[in-house]
């Protein structure tokens, strides 16, 4: 059975470190595209965050797909037909917005074109803002400025004591469904909610079915998507714990790891 959809994260894994697509890495994707193969661009950046590279990649020329918000917004490129969505119960921003502020965390959304801080910008949000391209607006009641359906919200802290702020959030919000996409971001979701859950409804509508799905990143957040493909890949620079759950290893996002996988298991046709 032939791969018939790769999905990439975009962070460390179709970008390089300067969060920038190669040359090489282009151009093997724009060659499986004319050859039929779908593609899908799976991250946590917001919707206006990642339709930048889907238009370098011409996704709206060839049908491909964007999965927003670790999975909570699926479009289809070349119509904006939005697949399916899901979006945080509202009547839980302000108790979110309130835990926020006594674990001390930075607390942020998006709205169409900008980043929605509640608490004053952290360097983590800073670094959000460089890598999804929206400026901060911080705000001075975060749970009065929401009254816009929102498909995620995050939070803000250094590693180490991130860790100990998701397991008192995960008590606090059974209902909510949070994970780190990296040791500074919590990424709250709407419940069930990843890139796998994602995924499956997207496999629906497409009609292929997940042995024929190649799922390549290397963050927190790529590892339910890396379990359920039928060949789950890790970069080279992937967190270890992703790395544990691939099926294959491949090159770096420096190295063009994309290419690797290509070559081998599209374009050799090598099956796992």
């Amino acid at each position: 059975m032939a791969y018939e959809l790769l999905v990439m994260d975009l962070d460390g894994t179709l970008t390089n470190s300067e969060k920038k697509i190669t040359k090489k890495t282009k151009e093997a994707l724009f060659r499986i595209q004319k050859e039929g193969i779908h593609i899908a661009l799976a991250s946590g950046r917001p919707t206006p965050g990642v339709t930048g590279l889907a238009k370098e990649l011409e996704l709206e020329n060839y049908g491909g797909y964007i999965l927003s918000y670790n999975g909570a917004h699926v479009m289809r490129m070349d119509t904006k037909e939005v697949i399916f969505q899901n979006v945080i119960p509202k009547e839980l921003i302000e108790p979110l917005y309130q835990a926020a502020l006594a674990a001390h965390v930075g607390i942020l959304s998006y709205s169409s074109d900008e980043i929605i801080s509640g608490t004053k910008p952290d360097m983590y949000m800073q670094l959000e803002s460089k890598i999804t391209g929206l400026p901060i607006h911080q705000v001075e009641n975060f749970s009065e400025f929401i009254d816009f359906p929102i498909n995620k919200c995050m939070m803000t802290a250094e590693g180490s004591y991130m860790e100990q702020v998701l397991q008192e959030m995960q008590e606090k919000f059974p209902e909510l469904n949070l994970f780190r996409s990296e040791p500074y971001y919590l990424e709250v979701m709407p419940k069930e909610i990843d890139k796998a859950y994602s995924l499956s409804r997207l496999l629906e509508y497409i009609g292929l079915n997940r042995k024929q799905m190649i799922c390549c990143g290397d963050g927190y957040n790529d590892i339910s998507m890396i379990r359920y493909a039928g060949l789950g890949v890790a970069m080279a620079n992937a967190q270890p714990e992703v790395k544990k759950e691939a099926n294959y290893i491949t090159a770096s996002n420096d190295e063009d790891g994309i290419v690797q996988v290509i070559e081998k298991f599209i374009e050799n046709d090598f099956y796992l």
